[in-house]
């Protein structure tokens, strides 16, 4: 069958309009997989350097952190991620398939969409409206400066939200062309930004004095892991999504360039303006737009702060509800991605409701990581050493597959995630809760397959 052919029929089968991505849970064919390095940099450097990041780097600085030490932890945070990240990858460029069928492999076909693809999508749904809400302050402020009054938040969260619900349900070909578009406007209207910010008259604002800007507890381990850890937490949410975003890429050497090279780049950028209009206020404020318009109250300045967060929301935006929706996909297989991703965007805009989620950024992350972190752990685990990359693609959507465990569920890993579970909690912060957590919950899962495998033959067969 052709591709077109197979597009049209998926069309037909999940009732889903013509001129949108088709394949949710399926693998796509071979010759669909055409995605360049830089593509896949434009669209992850665009999902790095977004509102949230942005804010995250600032308000680091606002908590007592040093400039430096408010970039480090947060670069690092998201290489130590990005690592696992693209272990899991790996997968879409080799198999063609998203990360949460993939999933079925280690939890089984049952058991991937309660654990894996529930915690996701209540992920994606949480960072949508996080980003959305961030966006909006800072579109409020504009609005307020330049037309005068006071304009709703709620509203302009709800529309705004609304915005990037009907890019993502399109597909991939849409994160693409928005990508290519808003990744040399950001840049442009950033450097910008950074120039008001290091030109302003007042000697704090000046680049030598932001970077020797100490902060009250300067490079201080129980501050600066509370950071890292927080980071490392938030984007190791996206490890079952590795695949979604690079199944499409030509090779892995695409992906790895493609990837690291956006993560760095992105997170250095964006979180150091974060750290910079936080230093130069002397932890005053976290938001460089504010402070940037703040100094330079002009129409040009009020406008391209308003270009930039509309499409720094929307690149990141459309990326969390697309991982969203191929989530509930893997969930509900009879109800197509097209559908999956809107449900998830409806919820999304209803959570953005609430402000109140902002300030609750590292009590949601730790949340977060304490979900994810032995998840990973195991996920990593069984890949790397106990299938040795190796994956039966026609297993993944078998009932009576080797895949199918217990009833549908590797009792075996879904455990070792609660036992995570309990973990992350117990482990003091000092000691790096989600790297901790992950290491020892992936060392336990596989010394316990590693011991039963001889024994069970329902495991065994899951090798084969």
């Amino acid at each position: 069958m052709t591709e077109a052919a197979l597009q049209a029929e998926l069309s037909t089968q999940y009732h889903q309009p013509k001129g949108v991505e088709q394949f949710g849970v399926e693998a796509i064919p071979e010759e669909l997989k055409t995605v360049r390095w830089y593509d896949l940099f434009f669209i992850v450097m665009n999902f790095m350097i977004n509102p949230g990041n942005i804010f995250i780097g600032g308000m680091a600085v606002v908590a007592g952190l040093s400039f430096w030490a408010s970039v480090t932890a947060e670069t690092l945070g998201c290489m130590v991620a990005f690592c696992a990240y693209i272990v899991m990858a790996t997968i879409g460029i080799d198999y063609g398939l998203p990360g949460q069928v993939a999933t079925r492999m280690t939890f089984g076909l049952r058991g991937s969409k309660w654990l894996p693809s529930l915690l996701r999508s209540i992920a994606s749904t949480y960072w949508f409206a996080f980003q959305t809400i961030a966006g909006s302050l800072v579109i409020v402020d504009v609005l307020d400066r330049w037309l005068g009054g006071h304009h709703s938040l709620l509203w302009v969260s709800l529309i705004f939200g609304l915005g990037q619900v009907i890019v993502a349900v399109i597909g991939y070909d849409s994160l693409k062309v928005l990508s290519r578009i808003a990744f040399p406007l950001k840049i442009v209207i950033l450097i910008y930004l950074f120039y008001l910010l290091s030109h302003h008259s007042g000697p704090a604002y000046h680049v030598s004095s932001v970077l020797r800007y100490t902060g009250q507890f300067g490079w201080k381990w129980p501050v600066f892991v509370v950071w890292f850890n927080g980071m490392l937490a938030s984007w190791l949410t996206m490890i079952t999504d590795a695949a979604d975003f690079c199944r499409y890429s030509r090779t892995r050497a695409d992906m790895w360039i493609g990837t690291m090279l956006a993560v760095v780049c992105g997170t250095l950028f964006g979180g150091g303006l974060g750290a910079y209009a936080a230093a130069a206020t002397n932890g005053a404020s976290y938001n460089p737009f504010t402070v940037a318009s703040s100094i330079h109250d002009t129409h040009l300045t009020l406008l391209l702060i308003l270009i930039v967060i509309i499409f720094d929301n929307w690149t990141i935006n459309v990326l969390n509800l697309y991982t969203g929706g191929l989530s509930v996909n893997n969930i509900f297989e009879r109800i197509g991605r097209f559908w999956t991703t809107l449900g998830i965007g409806v919820l999304g805009i209803g959570l953005s409701a609430f402000p109140s989620l902002v300030n609750g950024y590292v009590g949601y992350t730790t949340a977060l990581g304490n979900l994810f972190a032995p998840l990973a752990g195991v996920l990593m685990a069984d890949y790397l050493f106990i299938r040795r990359g190796v994956i039966n693609v026609p297993a993944l959507y078998q009932p009576n597959s080797g895949y199918w465990y217990w009833k549908g569920a590797n009792l075996i890993a879904v455990v070792w995630v609660f036992v995570g579970f309990g973990l992350y909690w117990i482990t003091p912060a000092i000691w790096v809760q989600t790297v901790f957590t992950l290491l020892v919950t992936g060392a336990g899962y596989l010394v316990t397959m590693r011991l039963l495998l001889p024994k069970s033959a329902t495991l065994r067969r899951s090798l084969g």
